[in-house]
């Protein structure tokens, strides 16, 4: 791994513990460690937790919980509560410790509030998606079921940002030229111009506050519809990012009217293709070319609405 790399993430790790105040000794102006108060939110938000159940959220020492949890029974802020069958004592906070918690949360919010008021909207949009590409990327989490995946009508910069990933992505794992992009450029432009949105529309994907995909469906013919420029940045995949565009690509077109849906795409793309299979899309027509600067394989689908 490069050294560069090492040293740019501990100096991030350096700012931000800083920033948030984990080296502080009575955080947010209390007699309480960033740590105490962690626990303090967990139980807060999740009462009747155990105590390994804490140690495995946090991963902390099972010796310093231990002496953590003490000192907050001692104040009067949890209590135990023993199993019948002698299991782990769940533990609960108490109406004391509700209040505490409620008071700490509220100096959080003002902490982090007062730290991001220079920020305009846009930047504080580029500072949550930021985080949250940070999160996907160091936690590596799967969430098959899409549950948090959200899609939204695109706003100012998206299809700028939509032009650049296809052109970086297929470029990097598919060694496409810039005629691709250049394509991906017309379509967006096109559809941004002149798009009908009773029988057009695009959707963008968000994972934790970050654009992780798009898609757009336009009008073909009269009563088939097309569905364009399906994209899923490589770290969200595994996600249903790219099913659930697909999904909404396919009500949407049935909603409008449409009879048929078809796109068009190139043979060796397995992810997306598997999820054109799986909803029902069947494959028409291939076709051999050269457009993007490598030997490729068009392919033609289409499926009854």
């Amino acid at each position: 791994m490069a050294a560069d790399t090492i040293a740019d993430v501990r100096a991030f790790n350096r700012f931000y513990t800083r920033w948030v105040g984990a080296l502080e000794q009575h955080h947010l102006g209390t007699s309480f460690s960033l740590a105490e108060v962690r626990v303090l939110y967990e139980l807060a938000h999740r009462p009747g937790m155990i105590a390994r159940e804490i140690i495995q959220q946090l991963g902390l020492d099972a010796g310093y919980l231990s002496r953590m949890l003490k000192r907050f029974e001692a104040d009067g802020l949890i209590e135990r509560q023993a199993a019948a069958d002698g299991r782990a004592s769940a533990l609960r906070p108490t109406a004391a410790g509700i209040a505490l918690f409620g008071e700490l949360d509220r100096k959080a919010a003002e902490r982090i509030g007062d730290a991001i008021a220079g920020l305009d909207d846009q930047e504080r949009t580029q500072l949550t998606a930021a985080m949250g590409l940070i999160t996907r990327l160091t936690s590596k989490r799967k969430r098959s079921n899409g549950a948090d995946v959200v899609l939204r009508e695109p706003r100012s910069g998206d299809f700028g940002w939509a032009i650049e990933r296809h052109g970086v992505i297929y470029k990097t794992q598919f060694g496409w030229g810039t005629r691709f992009e250049g394509l991906v450029a017309e379509l967006f432009g096109r559809f941004a111009t002149s798009h009908d949105p009773d029988r057009e529309r695009c959707w963008i994907a968000e994972l934790d506050g970050a654009r992780v995909g798009c898609v757009f469906v336009v009008r073909r013919e009269p009563n088939v519809a097309q569905l364009r420029c399906l994209l899923v940045e490589p770290e969200a995949r595994g996600n249903g990012v790219g099913a659930k565009l697909v999904d909404q690509s396919i009500s949407f077109a049935r909603s409008a009217g449409y009879e048929r849906i078809m796109l068009w795409t190139n043979k060796g793309l397995d992810s997306a293709r598997k999820i054109y299979e799986s909803v029902g899309f069947q494959l028409v027509g291939e076709q051999a070319h050269e457009d993007f600067g490598v030997p490729l394989v068009g392919q033609n689908w289409e499926m009854a609405l």
